[in-house]
């Protein structure tokens, strides 16, 4: 196994393993106004959620690994603390990317990626329309998180209201996760895209307990066709059928087609003798 020291390294390449390893990432388009009221719009991958009551998502507007200056989003929530943080989908990704761009002071991204701003009901920075949701914050605390370069400054946020576009809902009023189209940043220039081709389930073993590894049958445990990830779901049920277990490498593999179909049940009658 590889192993590596993050102060043996430049910060570069650290970067570049981090941002590659810890993927895929959401994206937080932030829009922020300065003390004058001058929007400024701008993607960030160090983004999630962090709590639901009180609702709290926090980004980080790293300093610059190669000159440690500071990007205008964290000049502006400095200033002003407040943002919306708009979602990103495969239908607006290049536009993201370009509102990425280093513009310089005074440039407005809205403008340059043609995205549409629109006013907020309860903070000053605007509403990005094209966004499947919107988050409008207030700014809890700007945590620094170091001098040098790439060090994060993690901004925490309290969402006031949330704004949901309409083609993104199902019959029941729910966000449709499949129809959200999400994308997401990884390592380099790639991203993911989550539509309804790679999307696929995995049942929490919240109201039942899984059997566990340790509990499957040898004949099932060693097999030499069986996947982590197959195991996984036979180890997933609450309680073992009983019955003889084939060993049978064929009986295995037809088991094994079931459980990429999600038929757990299924998979485990045909493992019985």
């Amino acid at each position: 196994m590889k192993t590596l020291i993050p102060s043996e390294i430049t910060s570069l390449q650290l970067q570049t393993v981090m941002q590659t390893a810890i993927s895929p990432r959401p994206i937080a388009l932030a829009s922020t106004v300065d003390k004058d009221g001058n929007s400024n719009l701008s993607p960030f991958s160090f983004f999630n959620m962090f709590s639901t009551v009180p609702p709290v998502l926090i980004f980080s507007p790293s300093r610059r690994v190669r000159d440690n200056t500071t990007k205008h989003t964290l000049e502006n929530v400095l200033e002003v603390p407040e943002v919306v943080i708009g979602t990103v989908n495969f239908p607006i990704v290049q536009q993201i990317s370009l509102a990425s761009t280093e513009y310089g002071d005074g440039v407005n991204e809205f403008i340059k990626s043609g995205l549409t701003m629109k006013n907020a009901d309860l903070v000053r920075p605007k509403l990005i329309e094209e966004c499947p949701v919107n988050f409008e914050c207030k700014v809890l605390e700007v945590k620094s998180l170091g001098g040098q370069g790439g060090a994060g400054n993690l901004v925490i946020c309290e969402v006031q209201k949330i704004h949901i576009r309409e083609e993104y809902l199902d019959e029941n009023g729910n966000l449709d996760q499949a129809k959200l189209d999400m994308v997401a940043r990884l390592g380099s220039n790639w991203y993911s895209r989550n539509n309804e081709n790679n999307l696929f389930e995995v049942p929490k073993p919240l109201v039942t307990k899984g059997i566990g590894f340790d509990l499957l049958p040898e004949e099932i445990r060693y097999s030499r066709i069986f996947t982590g990830n197959d195991l996984g779901m036979l180890a997933n049920v609450e309680v073992l059928p009983e019955g003889n277990y084939h060993s049978n490498e064929n009986i295995h593999r037809d088991a094994q087609q079931l459980l990429l179909e999600s038929k757990i049940e299924e998979a485990w009658k045909i493992l019985i003798k």
